[in-house]
């Protein structure tokens, strides 16, 4: 049973992630802390999630049954310094950094220490999370099962090898991103033909939802989904033709392997 839940570091994801686990039900307010630099960020989230907040990492640690690192990368290798004294041997440390391996939490941590390494998303927030994890060999398989119900608590949650890793970031992690800029696009072009903002917003946000909803729970390949909208002699398939000359395909990929090489990059400094 999952008893302290620890955050060191709450911005974007680690709101996000929170948020989605209180949402839930899975926990309860008073089971989640966490630590912040800035006043700023320490003051909102006791207003707006009213978690218990503060900046001692060390105490956090101490106190946290599952410890999350929702920090930047670059900060890790500090972070770990000051709280590994805290650490006990039943402590399990969730990683959410791109680049961070298990071996580099060995050598940062200097002992051993039960490691999950986990790729979330932001749409964690609503309840639609993408999630992976891949944990070291200290980690029991009922320890693994209690991290990936937090997870599944705000999405959908897999356990891959590590070796898969580096590439979760192009496909989940920071895909969302990109989806973004397809909606911002469609929209912006539908402003230019008339319609209100936020009725372009909704329409191109709601088009995609409901396309990728088609994939998950009908089964059906892409491609033939695609193809069912495409009547011959029709509007869809004179829009296909035009992302096929403008190479939407290319660029997708392109911008997929720059993120899975900008990982593997991390991971190896």
């Amino acid at each position: 049973m999952v008893k302290n839940i620890g955050f060191i570091g709450c911005g974007n994801m680690g709101q996000a992630m929170i948020q989605g686990m209180i949402r839930s039900g899975s926990v309860s307010i008073d089971q989640i802390a966490a630590t912040a630099i800035t006043e700023e960020t320490i003051d909102f989230v006791s207003g707006e999630i009213g978690i218990r907040i503060s900046d001692d990492n060390k105490r956090l640690a101490a106190e946290s049954d599952i410890l999350f690192l929702a920090v930047k990368p670059y900060i890790y290798q500090g972070i770990i310094e000051e709280i590994k004294s805290e650490l006990s041997e039943n402590t399990i440390i969730v990683t959410i950094a791109p680049g961070i391996n298990l071996e580099t939490m060995r050598k940062y941590l200097g002992k051993h220490v039960k490691v999950i390494r986990s790729m979330p998303n932001t749409p964690s927030l609503v309840g639609e999370g993408m999630s992976v994890l891949c944990p070291n060999n200290l980690v029991t398989d009922e320890e693994l099962n209690q991290v990936l119900e937090l997870y599944e608590s705000f999405g959908e949650a897999e356990v891959i090898k590590e070796n898969l890793m580096d590439a979760v970031p192009a496909v989940s992690g920071s895909s969302p991103a990109f989806v973004y800029m397809f909606i911002e696009a469609m929209a912006d072009t539908a402003v230019q033909q008339g319609f209100p903002r936020d009725k372009a917003y909704k329409m191109a946000a709601q088009a995609v939802s409901g396309a990728a909803k088609m994939i998950l729970e009908t089964g059906e390949h892409p491609g033939k989904l695609k193809d069912d909208v495409c009547t011959p002699g029709g509007v869809t398939i004179e829009g296909v033709t035009a992302l096929e000359k403008h190479g939407l395909r290319r660029a997708i990929i392109e911008a997929m392997n720059a993120t899975t090489e900008r990982s593997e990059y991390l991971s190896d400094h």
